[in-house]
């Protein structure tokens, strides 16, 4: 079980616990996060020099990662010596952030008696952690600390409190990017880690608020690198750790031993809600990517290769010859992309992808969504048991990530749904994959026949009655004689048959 480490509480009714999970949420025990379970008090904005010039003022450029020797302690002395050094210099730029979003009243009623009962409105609020990735007050944490909040309020090391505005957030990587106003002060920032260089078994430091209970460092190793097969995100490739993680650490920090930041935490693997030693935080090089886009255009640019493919494992590796199972079969090529300008065709494994080893399509993504669009790439993929290199231009996946859509109308279940052709850009926006065809839904009208017969936006309708549908008048014309036929839905990652009136 995937648990997101977000501890909450709702004020004005029970309290309640856990995290949103990926599988059946995990509870916890908690308390009222801000003081008296309500707004934080307005936020002193005092000069604070020793904590201003604790660090080097940090950008979003790349930070020089510190070679350090890696050494086996040689002598006891060795083996017990002290992270203070580290942690003195990494926790001031690690916060506390406190989101409260408002349930709105509704009124239920009792399917046996037929009563009915009005639920007040309530207060929620929500814990987790921040870092401070730039003096001037730009923090980022995770998307699932703050989705929702209609107030926000970070709370520095040394308890003053802000507010807090989001310049941008970003569900498909779940990262959140915030700025507070400190006038003049420069705060402690956390430089970025090069986990280029990053081996499993170095050490690393966890530093967040689980619980509630205040800040709190814990050690332990990289346990992994890119790891990809999580489902925590859309752009999935994960650094993995033993140190101890729990509900609230999510967007906390994981520093190497130069205090520099090596990840955001963002989940963990644990049967019971809290550490199991599995846990996994978003590389630095994501979070670099998103905290620029933020800063600089308020919104991420990310690049694909043109690329649809496969994991080659052990079965297709024999099949195919190759020594073992690793990198990506190419099954199709977008025309004019970055892969069909390197001359990539259906049957290539990709085993490399701008100097990166590439084991399968969400690491290829990842890769990819680093770099911005036009920069040359270089791939290294084996064709027919040779191996080759090719180069092309990286760009964004082509056509209007915002149609609003055209409002279908008559005698179907389709009447009141707006549709649009699917693209790559718009499919890319839906989280889907860039390749799929067909028409998708941007908005359904209350108290039409498409909301009884729950059409949700960003369902993709890929054919009615066997027939494929492409664009948008393809299914205005097999549509309207009100006669029930079958369609076929995707949504998500499920494919739905449905009887409808067509």
């Amino acid at each position: 079980m995937i648990v997101k480490l977000v501890a909450a509480a709702a004020v004005g009714g029970a309290l309640v616990a856990g995290a949103p999970v990926i599988a059946p949420a995990v509870g916890a025990q908690v308390r009222a996060l801000l003081p008296g379970g309500g707004t934080a008090p307005e936020a002193v904005n005092t000069v604070s020099p020793t904590t201003a010039d604790r660090r080097a003022p940090a950008d979003t450029g790349s930070g020089a990662i510190l070679d350090q020797p890696r050494t086996v302690p040689a002598s006891r002395s060795q083996a017990i010596s002290s992270y203070a050094p580290v942690v003195r210099e990494a926790a001031p730029a690690v916060v506390n952030v406190y989101a409260r979003s408002v349930q709105q009243g509704r009124v239920m009623v009792d399917p046996f008696w037929g009563g009915r009962m009005q639920v007040p409105e309530r207060a929620q609020q929500s814990q987790g952690s921040g870092v401070i990735v730039r003096d001037d007050g730009v923090i980022v944490t995770n998307n699932h600390v703050v989705e929702g909040a209609t107030e926000l309020v970070v709370v520095l090391g040394d308890r003053r409190e802000f507010p807090a505005r989001v310049l941008l957030a970003d569900p498909r990587t779940d990262l959140a990017v915030l700025r507070i106003d400190t006038g003049s002060e420069r705060l402690p920032a956390l430089r970025f880690a090069d986990t280029t260089q990053a081996q499993v078994g170095d050490q690393v430091l966890a530093i967040g608020n689980p619980f509630g209970v205040g800040q709190t460092v814990t050690g332990g190793i990289i346990s992994a690198l890119a790891r990809t097969d999580v489902g925590i995100t859309d752009y999935s490739f994960f650094i993995q750790t033993d140190a101890s993680i729990n509900p609230g650490n999510s967007g906390g920090a994981l520093v190497d031993m130069n205090g520099d930041l090596v990840g955001i935490n963002t989940a963990i693997f644990s049967r019971s809600g809290t550490s199991a030693g599995v846990g996994f935080a978003i590389p630095s090089e994501m979070v670099r990517t998103v905290v620029n886009g933020a800063v600089t255009e308020g919104r991420v640019v990310r690049s694909w290769s043109g690329v649809r493919g496969q994991a080659v494992d052990a079965e297709i590796a024999r099949s195919m010859g190759l020594p073992r199972p690793a990198g990506v079969l190419v099954t199709e090529v977008f025309q004019g992309s970055a892969a069909a300008q390197a001359g990539l065709r259906r049957g290539d494994v990709i085993t490399r992808f701008g100097g990166v080893d590439i084991t399968d399509e969400s690491g290829l993504r990842y890769q990819a969504a680093l770099r911005r669009p036009g920069e040359q790439v270089e791939f290294g993929f084996v064709r027919g048991g040779q191996t080759l290199t090719a180069r092309g231009a990286l760009s964004v996946p082509p056509g209007d990530p915002t149609a609003e859509g055209r409002r279908l109308s008559g005698r179907s279940s389709f009447d009141g749904v707006s549709v649009a052709a699917m693209n790559p850009a718009l499919a890319d926006a839906q989280g889907l994959d860039p390749f799929t065809k067909g028409v998708v839904v941007t908005a359904v009208e209350p108290g039409t026949n498409a909301q009884r017969a729950r059409f949700q936006p960003g369902d993709v309708v890929l054919d009615v009655n066997g027939q494929a549908v492409t664009s948008v008048d393809e299914l205005a014309g097999l549509i309207g004689s009100g006669r029930q036929g079958e369609v076929t839905i995707q949504r998500g990652n499920r494919q739905i048959r449905a009887v409808l009136f067509i």
